[in-house]
């Protein structure tokens, strides 16, 4: 076992994981899918990394997940204008709003902080 490397290490570690895949955990096969999955996991997240969405996507996701209407952060957020403001990037989250939301929407605070372009307005 070695790090993967290039792409073709990679597909070959994935061909082989995928063989050995249900071997039992204390068997020579087990531990070596264990390993090829961790040295997968780490070369997947160095040339595969998916970014989180900005924080407003964040909110949608997570309110489409849960069912949620815009209406329904009313008070967690401020006031109907105000959520609309913010969940269409003509508004910033404050500190207050993050924290919020991440309570009521269970969103990790380090999604909710991140910086993000607010929209123009078009006259």
């Amino acid at each position: 076992m070695k790090l993967i490397r290039t792409e073709k290490e990679y597909d070959q570690a994935l061909k082989r994981l995928n063989v050995i895949f249900d071997a039992k955990p204390n068997t020579k096969q087990g531990q070596e899918a264990e390993l090829l999955a961790l040295l997968i996991e780490e070369y997947e997240e160095i040339n595969y990394k998916i970014e989180a969405p900005d924080p407003i996507a964040a909110i949608r996701i997570r309110m489409e997940e849960l069912e949620m209407k815009q209406k329904d952060l009313v008070g967690v957020i401020g006031t109907k204008s105000i959520v609309s403001e913010v969940l269409n990037k003509k508004r910033t989250l404050t500190v207050n709003m993050i924290r919020n939301l991440s309570s009521k929407l269970k969103i990790a605070t380090k999604v909710l902080i991140q910086e993000y372009e607010l929209q123009k307005n078009k006259r």
